[in-house]
């Protein structure tokens, strides 16, 4: 497994990404095609970059990337890519929907890969996974437009299928992937919903 993780960090380093979970949405992407030209992108957990520096580099220049963390990160900008916006903010406070809106009214796709500061303690992890997955749900309902995408990783574990069947209610489909980037060792997953059907 560790010549896996040695391959995709040179990987990434070689295609300028600062870190290799860009992949775990590249495989995805190829597979689904959830992101398109011209979309609005909302990362959730951005930092340090390399998910808005691939999504802005497929939704191109007439596409937009609005990425929220609790880190702050250097404005970046891409040659024939989509303009990268940052906040420093934290996507539980009670006003972060009308910061980001601010910028953009709605999405076309919303990405995860927030994971809480893990413990240890496995329950407590996976516990608070879900609580970081239901939020962005619970954004999605207000920021995605209806037709829309999200990709969210949850750990594995208690309440993950409940998780997944709140999913169900609100997309026209929906697929668990395991992308082959992720530590075998790894309980996360990430949860992808297509097709938002807006109330």
């Amino acid at each position: 497994m560790r010549k896996v993780q040695d391959y995709y960090f040179k990987k990434a380093k070689k295609e300028n990404y600062p870190a290799r979970s860009v992949y775990k949405l590249e495989e995805a992407q190829k597979k689904y095609r959830f992101l398109q030209t011209g979309n609005g992108v909302l990362d959730l957990g951005c930092q340090p970059g390399s998910w808005s520096i691939y999504a802005a580099r497929i939704v191109g220049p007439a596409g937009l990337v609005v990425g929220v963390d609790l880190q702050e990160g250097k404005k970046i900008s891409i040659a024939k890519a989509a303009e990268i916006v940052w906040f420093c903010d934290d996507i539980m406070a009670d006003y972060i929907i009308e910061k980001i809106q601010k910028t953009e009214k709605d999405f076309q796709t919303i990405l995860s890969d927030i994971a809480p500061r893990t413990s240890g303690n496995k329950w407590v992890d996976q516990q608070q996974s879900l609580n970081l997955a239901r939020r962005v749900l619970e954004l999605a309902g207000e920021l995605l437009e209806s037709g829309g995408n999200i990709y969210v990783k949850v750990f594995e574990g208690e309440d993950f299928r409940e998780f997944v069947d709140s999913v169900r209610k609100s997309f026209k489909t929906v697929k668990i992937v395991k992308p082959k980037s992720s530590r075998s060792e790894s309980r996360e997953v990430f949860v992808l919903g297509m097709g938002y059907l807006k109330p």
